[in-house]
């Protein structure tokens, strides 16, 4: 049987097409008597409106895109929840993207808007480049970025919010030389991406301020999941010297380091001290519970979605921030570090 229309819907209480749409999109006027007649119809023929044809109409599809480099990572089933929570409101669905840390994949899904899959999009990249960000600029719909980033040419149009993952890590550090450790270990991403070196450099400044040496030995690059963790882990434990402590550059990472740490025997953090950061639900049910430092996952979606929506609107056309601070929320795996 072929799809109820406003016509149908018409031809059964005897009015005109317009006066239907009328009632049933609540725009314009409409007598409260004939409303409630063909509303009554109107379920009773089960009509579904042809949201495609006026989605064509309109030049709106209704939907946004998320694209993330991980799919398995829980902090971004933190921010699809933000996201979600300002979505609903504007009527809004969601087309998640895995890019899989690929500028290669994060330019296919730049294109996907392009082609009007969808009317804006939040990207997150590990490592937001010329690449990228030009095609982004040449867009000409709104685009919400993660990160902290800035053209040479000082003329970009989109909007970014981001959480001071320096700040981030350098906190996480210093806790750690508070407590009295002195050869800390650091695994984050590659430094050859923005992500990366930006947290890093948190590590190195609170590194330098103390005056302590930073031992190369002790410092990896991984991708941020629990086995690659594991697998430094397992390396730096396995020579004659060890580090009295690690900040790990996210809290998978971390995990799977304390997991090496068992495996060789040693307390946590009596033998050694152990710092994530995301502060995963995980966080507090590992053994022992897993200090780190608190992203705002939920809140970078939040805002992230508010900012698309506002631009999508009309409500503003002005380039716009939102810094982010972390706070570092300490547990067992890094009190009393032993040989202080």
């Amino acid at each position: 049987m072929d799809k109820n229309t406003i016509y149908h819907i018409a031809d059964r209480v005897g009015m005109s097409a317009s006066t239907v749409s009328r009632a049933l999109s609540g725009r314009g006027y409409c007598g409260k008597k004939t409303k409630a007649r063909i509303l009554a119809v109107a379920k009773e023929l089960n009509y579904a409106p042809d949201n495609a044809a006026k989605m064509l109409k309109m030049g709106r599809t209704n939907k946004i895109i998320f694209a993330v480099p991980d799919i398995c990572n829980p902090f971004y089933f933190d921010m699809i929840n933000g996201i979600n929570q300002v979505l609903e409101d504007y009527g809004y669905l969601m087309i998640l993207i895995y890019t899989k840390n690929s500028l290669r994949e994060e330019l296919k899904a730049i294109q996907n808007l392009r082609e009007k899959v969808a009317d804006g999009m939040i990207l997150v990249s590990f490592n937001f480049c010329e690449d990228n960000i030009g095609e982004i600029n040449k867009l000409g719909v709104p685009v919400v970025l993660t990160n902290n980033y800035t053209s040479p040419h000082g003329r970009d149009r989109f909007d970014y919010v981001y959480v001071d993952t320096y700040e981030g890590v350098k906190m996480a550090t210093a806790h750690l030389i508070g407590q009295g450790a002195r050869r800390i270990g650091y695994l984050g991403g590659s430094l050859n991406q923005q992500t990366g070196y930006q947290r890093f450099s948190g590590y190195r400044a609170a590194m330098e301020e103390a005056g302590l040496e930073i031992e190369e030995g002790f410092v990896a690059e991984s991708d941020y999941t629990e086995k690659g963790g594991y697998a430094i882990a397992r390396q730096w434990l396995s020579g004659a010297e060890r580090p009295e402590a690690i900040v790990a550059a996210n809290d998978l990472m971390a995990i799977g380091i304390m997991e090496a740490c068992e495996e060789a025997g040693l307390r946590i953090p009596a033998d050694i001290a152990v710092v994530g950061m995301d502060n995963l639900d995980i966080a507090s049910r590992v053994y022992p519970k897993l200090t780190s430092v608190a992203m705002q996952q939920e809140e970078i979606g939040r805002q992230a979605a508010q900012l698309l929506m506002e631009r999508l609107q009309g409500e503003r056309s002005d380039q716009r921030t939102v810094r982010l601070m972390p706070a570092l929320v300490t547990r067992e795996s890094s009190r009393y570090v032993s040989n202080a």
